[in-house]
């Protein structure tokens, strides 16, 4: 199996990684961590070519990912730097959305937990993969249109079960696709975007945080790009900024850390980071 970060629709570097590892759909499984799409030139072109892998290649939800959705069902409007019209104006729209309105939030696959962005402290892995799946249940279900225009907003910023309704959807699809610092009690910080030595006063990188509940279980994330890559026994940070002129990484996945193989091509195409 190989994990590869955020692709952000420089699917050129994606085609030049896949050659790399001499990728084939009848032998190999490829996860990519979120973020197909977006702020990259080919994003259309991205999707139909982990579409056309079928069952070899999976994909995770990202923010960008729900935005694009969001963009297509008019509850949100593009920004100036989103790079979303390829998708919106494609000929095939219909079906690529289709396809990316059903994938997963948060996998488990061969011992390792796969999210977009992060895990709140209190959650393990089997919760994660619950309350994803409550997520996957509105993106694939009648409701995605209130959902989608409901989804954007930093509130609540901390977890407890009780939560009902969008606040509790909105909660899960915060911390999936777009956590990076929280406090000890998890609650959630979105404004700091820098490195892991960036961290408001009394917040932490979420996987720093004393006793979370997924520390004696492997996670591989992207999403955080001036994190960059990190190759821990049982932590993988997998977003090493393709789209802002860095590199698109692959890992050969292995339950032991010694057999893993990092393999990385250049992307060239530099955009201003936002």
């Amino acid at each position: 199996m190989y994990l590869i970060g955020d692709v952000q629709g420089c699917d050129e570097p994606l085609a030049r990684l896949l050659a790399e590892v001499e990728f084939s759909a009848s032998r190999d499984r490829l996860v990519v961590l979120g973020d197909l799409v977006n702020r990259g030139p080919a994003s259309a072109a991205t999707l139909r070519r982990l579409m056309a892998l079928d069952d070899a290649a999976q994909a995770l939800l990202g923010n960008h990912d729900l935005h694009l959705l969001a963009a297509a069902a008019g509850a949100r409007k593009p920004s100036r730097k989103d790079t979303l019209a390829d998708v919106l104006q494609a000929p095939d729209r219909e079906r690529l959305l289709g396809w990316l309105r059903r994938r997963p939030m948060a996998l488990w696959e061969d011992g390792c937990l796969m999210v977009h962005a992060g895990v709140l402290p209190q959650w393990t892995a089997p919760r994660t993969l619950e309350l994803a799946r409550e997520v996957e249940a509105v993106l694939r279900g009648p409701g995605l249109g209130a959902f989608l225009r409901a989804m954007y907003g930093n509130h609540p910023r901390r977890w407890h079960d009780g939560l009902e309704g969008m606040d509790r959807i909105r909660m899960i699809v915060n911390a999936l696709t777009r956590l990076r610092f929280c406090t000890a009690d998890g609650t959630m910080d979105f404004d700091a975007k820098d490195g892991a030595d960036a961290a408001p006063p009394g917040f932490m990188p979420w996987f720093e945080v004393p006793g979370r509940a997924t520390a004696s279980d492997t996670v591989a994330f992207g999403h955080w790009s001036t994190l960059g890559w990190l190759g821990r026994d049982r932590l993988l940070a997998l977003d090493s900024g393709c789209v802002w002129g860095g590199c698109l990484t692959a890992l050969r996945w292995h339950a032991d850390p010694a057999q893993r193989e990092r393999i990385t091509v250049n992307c060239p195409q530099a955009q201003e980071p936002g």
